[in-house]
């Protein structure tokens, strides 16, 4: 898949194709769904499938103050966007002057001056352009003044309602990694580099992997079954990792999301590594001493082992970096 990023007035850019535009953070089950139908829709034309995307997400250049944290770093989207089957991908940078633009001027300049789609694919909810002006209706209207279909999708539902990124996150947030698997189609994944710690797990009698996360959303405190995908050994570890402060041992210690790799004992400091959430255990909790705690983290690596014996993670939900 070709990446374009911000392209000048020069740049060649695909044309005839089928477009989809969208934000795709998490690129979640509905994501995937519209992006499918695009791709499938370009291989019967015998055209170019290409998504419009923009980065940063407009919600930290519209509205910093709200702290929104997105489900996948840069890499991760376009990965994700690439396994989609899309032949290219336009990642415009987002900025104020991108959003005092009107949706006209967008559609007509870029998306039809640039692009010269054959069809248009995007989310019923999705908005673009200035005061949020740009929607399906909007496109379907200049479409067949210029020569293009437009095809809005709705929202997948589940039992609990539409599936969109911000539920994703709610999710996430609370530790209800299950669900978000559910949701995302895949289990969710952090990247990041293994850190030096403070070796507190070793002398316990626990060696740890401490991970600097490179996601911006973790999933809430507590302990949870993962595997870890180590590209050095290009393979998965199955382990348990706790997300959290330990109280136990410290006092107002930052929050650190460290791991526990079953049955493996090598060196890993500053390695990249993917690790994915796929069961909450519990709850992080305080101790009334290291006796106690170390009782529980033997008690959390049997859940652990107990698991990957009976369920084991399924491939399919286990993306590769």
């Amino acid at each position: 898949m070709e990446v374009i990023r911000d392209p000048s007035p020069w740049t060649e850019l695909p044309r005839g194709g089928v477009v989809s535009i969208g934000n795709f953070d998490g690129v979640h089950r509905g994501h995937q769904q519209l992006l499918r139908d695009a791709v499938a829709r370009a291989r019967e034309l015998g055209t170019a499938a290409l998504a419009v995307t923009f980065w940063p997400h407009p919600e930290k250049v519209l509205r910093p103050e709200a702290g929104m944290k997105l489900l996948a770093t840069r890499e991760q989207k376009l990965q994700l966007l690439s396994l989609a089957g899309l032949d290219a991908v336009v990642e415009l940078s987002f900025t104020k002057e991108l959003a005092s633009t009107p949706a006209e001027r967008f559609a007509r300049d870029f998306l039809f001056g640039r692009l010269r789609p054959r069809e248009v694919y995007l989310g019923r909810n999705f908005r673009f352009g200035h005061g949020r002006q740009g929607d399906v209706a909007f496109l379907e209207e200049l479409g067949r003044e210029l020569g293009f279909a437009v095809q809005g999708m709705e929202p997948i539902h589940d039992a609990k309602g539409p599936i969109s990124s911000t539920r994703v996150r709610e999710v996430v947030a609370a530790g209800l990694v299950e669900e978000a698997a559910t949701l995302l189609g895949r289990f969710y994944a952090v990247d990041g580099k293994v850190s030096v710690g403070q070796r507190m797990g070793r002398r316990l009698g626990f060696p740890t992997l401490n991970l600097e996360p490179e996601n911006e959303l973790l999933p809430g405190r507590g302990v949870y079954i993962t595997t870890c995908f180590l590209p050095s050994f290009s393979r998965f570890f199955p382990g348990v990792t706790n997300v959290g402060v330990r109280p136990t041992l410290y006092t107002n210690h930052r929050l650190m999301v460290e791991t526990h790799l079953l049955d493996f004992t090598a060196d890993l400091y500053r390695e990249p590594v993917r690790l994915y959430f796929l069961a909450r255990l519990r709850d992080e909790q305080r101790f009334a001493g290291v006796p106690e705690l170390v009782a529980q983290v033997r008690a959390d690596i049997a859940s652990a082992r107990a698991f990957f014996a009976n369920t084991p993670p399924s491939e399919a939900m286990l993306v590769r970096p």
